[in-house]
């Protein structure tokens, strides 16, 4: 049996999803709220990593479909279309993978240096749709939409109740993450960490790299397109923000400082970065200078982010524990 130290790893896993499930009775609600946000933003951060961390593949577009996911929702809801919460999520879901998958075919044959330029290419041809298409997206003005309730025949969910919306963010963003995990496990994912070491000499055992990667840019641009669909619903409003190289930005961030060599790197990167934001913009309005800083020094002294550090430490004191000969 796994074990985490002198504890079963099931242990710890049974700890922690009692923990996130009381959380609403252990928390103020504004400090849920962050929680929540964060939870959000892990899903991002992990289809992120997904790209760069496993596929070596940087992205400087990824914001487009987080962003695409926003608007679709927030037109969903928010224009009239008067669809339910889940159909609202399943849909703007789906027309992400659709544009992931359109805009990955446009990359099949790019790599390096011009795959993270043609993203950023595309990530400003979205921009400026969502600019420009006011009738759609609002332009300047944005979306505003409010959360539908969610009908289950016997009771009807209040999604506007925070620890109601909470639960439900927990529940399907949290089946995303399992499943993102499982996909790291699968034969697919582990042709992907392939592709990153050597894609040369996996073309020349067979494998169809083009394909692979194909598959795996239409999944996280899905995976980013169901996390923009939260924020949307999260914040009942979608502004340029979502779509902009800021947000970009922001996900490669949170990715540096949890750590790509480890899959809950980029959970810990988002939860510490949504919490020290909220800190340093209390305290000063130049709180995007010390991110900055932050993000140098984990660069050139943290290249592996908290993660690293966490298993470095771990591993250090393990070798403390054992005994001498």
């Amino acid at each position: 049996m796994s074990r985490v130290g002198s504890v079963p790893r099931w242990l710890w896993l049974l700890a922690a999803a009692a923990v996130l499930v009381a959380l609403p009775a252990l928390l103020p609600r504004y400090q849920l709220r962050l929680f929540n946000e964060a939870l959000i933003f892990s899903l991002y951060s992990v289809s992120y990593n997904l790209l760069l961390g496993y596929a070596g593949l940087l992205s400087f577009g990824h914001a487009m479909f987080f962003g695409v996911g926003a608007y679709a929702t927030g037109f969903l809801v928010g224009k009239g279309a008067g669809m339910p919460f889940f159909g609202a999520v399943a849909v703007a879901t789906l027309i992400t993978t659709l544009v992931g998958f359109a805009v990955g075919a446009l990359l099949l044959r790019v790599r390096g240096t011009p795959f993270a330029l043609l993203t950023l290419a595309f990530n400003a041809l979205f921009y400026a749709v969502a600019i420009k298409w006011t009738a759609l997206t609002g332009g300047d003005d944005g979306l505003k939409l409010a959360r539908p309730a969610i009908d289950l025949g016997v009771i009807q969910l209040n999604t506007n109740v925070h620890a109601v919306f909470y639960y439900i963010s927990l529940l399907v963003v949290g089946a995303a993450l399992v499943y993102c995990w499982y996909f790291t496990r699968t034969s697919m994912g582990q042709t992907v960490l392939l592709m990153r070491e050597n894609e040369e000499r996996l073309g020349f055992v067979g494998y169809n790299t083009s394909i692979s990667r194909l598959i795996l840019f239409t999944f996280t641009g899905s995976l980013a397109g169901m996390a923009g669909s939260f924020y949307a619903l999260f914040f009942s409003f979608v502004s340029l923000e979502a779509i902009s190289i800021d947000m970009t930005t922001r996900v490669l961030l949170m990715t540096f400082i949890g750590g790509t060599g480890h899959f809950l790197g980029p959970v810990l990167g988002s939860g510490v970065y949504i919490y020290l934001q909220d800190y340093l913009s209390d305290l000063t309005d130049r709180w995007p200078l010390i991110m900055g800083m932050i993000f140098i020094v984990m660069v050139l002294f943290a290249p592996r982010g908290l993660s690293g550090i966490i298993s470095s430490l771990a591993g250090y004191l393990g070798r403390q524990d054992r005994p001498k000969s």
